[in-house]
């Protein structure tokens, strides 16, 4: 079999649908390397991600027009490429497929991964919104079959875009094998030393902006009057401002914000955490509760949702909204080490599920359907 994909953000993207797209291809090229994958980018040569596998090609825009305005050959020029490559599925990894590749009579697959410029307008640029609108809504009619990558988005679909729940198919996302992997005592002791961070801390990860709720973790500490060191990871928005102000009002120390901290670093982030908290207002999915769960950290995350099906029952939910519930959690957890090592242990259990292999192979799932 011979399988398209969009494949940009995997290029380009360093996060979300970037590891999503890296991720998804990684899984079935590894666990189904007879078939062929063609990786469809605007700027081959720019591209910071490669792979050696022997069964991926990548291909970019072969004339001089589609060269010149590549993003157009992203949305309009691709399937004349699918049409003339013989691929046998294409596949939109970042909520969106070519205009015009129902004309090709190839099936398509559209992963859509949220919404959530839908239901936080305010987090993006009128021009952007109207963009992906089109884009989502081109996806939803003419993809064979949508994969979304929790039952909450699937119902998002359904009730606010109207989507046919038969079109569509839930498949988790895969949690990077890297977190599964112990870190080196060395390498951790390394980490401390580059951050300048005590030897225990709450870790928070995800970009800082007001849909990820950080502040009420840092007003749940303070409430409850928790000495303890918390540590914030993620890239900075203009809400990080308010997140200082309360911050420097309230006179609170030992909060370490770090917003330029590379992949490698973070599983010894995750390890070395003594909790996680992730009181998000609304995800696609929730990864980093994932990649808290497999780093042997306990989680404490939003109630309700696909935070729930990434947690599993092995972690403790909270109301987002609720800084006294948050700060109730939080103090439990630390003064329970055996309810944490039980939590850790069965939380382990509960992810096998999110293994690459077990991802790639829902995936083909979904594939052999159309064909």
């Amino acid at each position: 079999m011979k399988i398209g994909f969009d494949a940009k953000r995997a290029f380009f993207n360093n996060t979300g649908l970037g590891n999503y797209s890296r991720s998804t291809i990684a899984g079935l090229s590894t666990y189904f390397p007879h078939n062929s994958y063609i990786l469809y980018t605007p700027k081959p040569h720019r591209a910071r991600y490669q792979t050696a596998a022997k069964n991926v090609l990548i291909k970019g825009p072969n004339t001089i027009f589609y060269k010149k305005f590549q993003s157009l050959w992203r949305t309009h020029g691709i399937p004349s490429e699918v049409k003339q490559d013989k691929i046998d599925i294409f596949h939109g990894l970042s909520n969106e497929i070519p205009f015009g590749i129902e004309k090709t009579d190839v099936p398509a697959i559209a992963s859509i991964c949220d919404i959530i410029f839908i239901h936080y307008p305010e987090l993006y640029k009128p021009i952007d919104r109207n963009v992906y609108k089109k884009k989502l809504s081109n996806a939803i009619a003419n993809a064979t079959r949508i994969i979304t990558i929790s039952k909450q988005t699937k119902d998002d679909l359904v009730l606010t875009c109207n989507v046919n729940e038969e079109q569509i198919r839930v498949v988790y996302l895969a949690c990077a094998s890297v977190y599964w992997n112990p870190v080196t005592l060395y390498a951790k002791q390394q980490m401390l030393q580059k951050y300048k961070l005590p030897a225990e801390f709450i870790l928070n990860v995800g970009t800082i902006e007001k849909r990820k709720n950080i502040l009420s973790v840092i007003k749940a500490m303070h409430i409850r009057k928790i000495r303890y060191p918390l540590v914030i990871v993620g890239r900075s928005t203009p809400y990080l401002d308010e997140v200082r102000a309360y911050i420097s009002e309230n006179r609170i120390r030992d909060v370490h914000i770090l917003t330029n901290v590379p992949f490698e670093d973070l599983p010894a982030l995750y390890q070395q955490a003594r909790l996680f908290v992730y009181p998000s207002i609304y995800e696609g999915f929730g990864m980093p509760i994932l990649e808290a769960m497999v780093s042997n950290t306990p989680v404490i995350t939003t109630k309700g949702g696909c935070f729930e099906e990434a947690g599993g029952p092995y972690t403790v939910y909270i109301d987002p909204q609720n800084p006294e519930q948050i700060g109730d959690a939080i103090r439990y957890l630390l003064d329970n080490g055996g309810y944490c090592e039980y939590m850790v242990n069965a939380g382990l259990v509960h992810a096998e599920q999110f293994k690459l292999k077990n991802i790639a192979a829902a995936t083909m799932a979904v594939y052999k359907e159309v064909l």
